[in-house]
């Protein structure tokens, strides 16, 4: 394969014009080498070809009789201007697709950082709140409203915090002791979840704060887990026969909600119950 010959100057014509080495060489070639006009037509009929800015390869060189060069007519030049301008809109347009891309990606990637940000600054301030420390940085962190006014209630009085400490150390241990059980772990947070949240939205209903040991559903997902029944116990709930009760006298509010707090955490951070503390 060689690239074939054509006329050099009207090549050189082309070039003059604006047109691209390449471009103007096919266009010579598959318009026969004839005339400036007849290759500027066939740029003109080629345009949205993929290939017109590539070297075209023949088998067998072409021998091309230098004819004499001719006239550039105002007609050519207009439809020459015409295609160079067709290809700068393109080009223009093109480089303002790219910038675009290019700043959603930028976008996408500084909302990714700012998430990363804001959980570390809230896992700050749940480990501030775990040791009753006061949350000098609160007013500053992005996170939700609901999140922050459950810190405070957790920051209150010391016995909480205690208290708070000790359920999630329960949590810790349950998962260091099904390590590896994951579906498991989380099936039983999840459910003692709905055992807790069920009594804070109801905590006069009796049969929310009575939970029957024996119960398959219970021991399954929760009773038959090493610590399971201990953090229920750590709520309040105390062992009646064969039953689990929480005494309408011992309802703590606040204790309940901070234990779903800690539930939450232990589902929605990787590193709950990795690290020592």
């Amino acid at each position: 394969m060689a690239v074939p010959k054509v006329n050099e100057k009207l090549l050189e014509d082309l070039q003059v014009m604006g047109f691209p080495h390449a471009r103007a060489t096919r266009a010579l070639y598959y318009s026969g080498n004839s005339s400036l006009e007849e290759a500027i037509t066939w740029m003109v009929d080629h345009e949205n070809d993929t290939d017109i800015d590539e070297i075209p390869l023949v088998d067998v060189d072409i021998d091309i009789d230098a004819s004499p060069s001719f006239p550039i007519t105002e007609e050519m030049r207009r439809r020459a201007v015409a295609l160079i301008a067709n290809n700068l809109r393109d080009q223009e347009s093109n480089k303002k697709k790219n910038l675009a891309l290019r700043k959603a990606e930028k976008e996408e990637e500084q909302r990714a950082r700012d998430n990363i940000l804001k959980k570390l600054e809230q896992d700050k301030l749940n480990r501030r709140s775990k040791h009753g420390l006061p949350l000098e940085s609160q007013a500053n962190v992005r996170s939700s409203p609901a999140i922050v006014v459950k810190q405070e209630k957790i920051s209150k009085p010391v016995y909480t915090t205690t208290k708070i400490e000790h359920l999630r150390e329960c949590l810790r241990s349950l998962k260091r002791e099904h390590k590896g059980e994951n579906t498991r772990i989380r099936r039983a947070f999840e459910t003692l979840l709905v055992y807790v949240g069920n009594v804070v939205k109801n905590p006069k209903e009796e049969k929310y704060r009575k939970i029957r040991l024996s119960n398959p559903l219970f021991h399954d997902r929760v009773g038959s887990l090493n610590g399971g029944v201990e953090f229920l116990e750590l709520c309040g709930f105390e062992r009646t026969d064969d039953f689990l009760h929480l005494p309408s006298e011992k309802v703590d509010m606040e204790l309940l909600s901070s234990a779903g707090f800690v539930l939450n955490s232990a589902m929605t951070n990787p590193f709950f119950g990795l690290l020592s503390t």
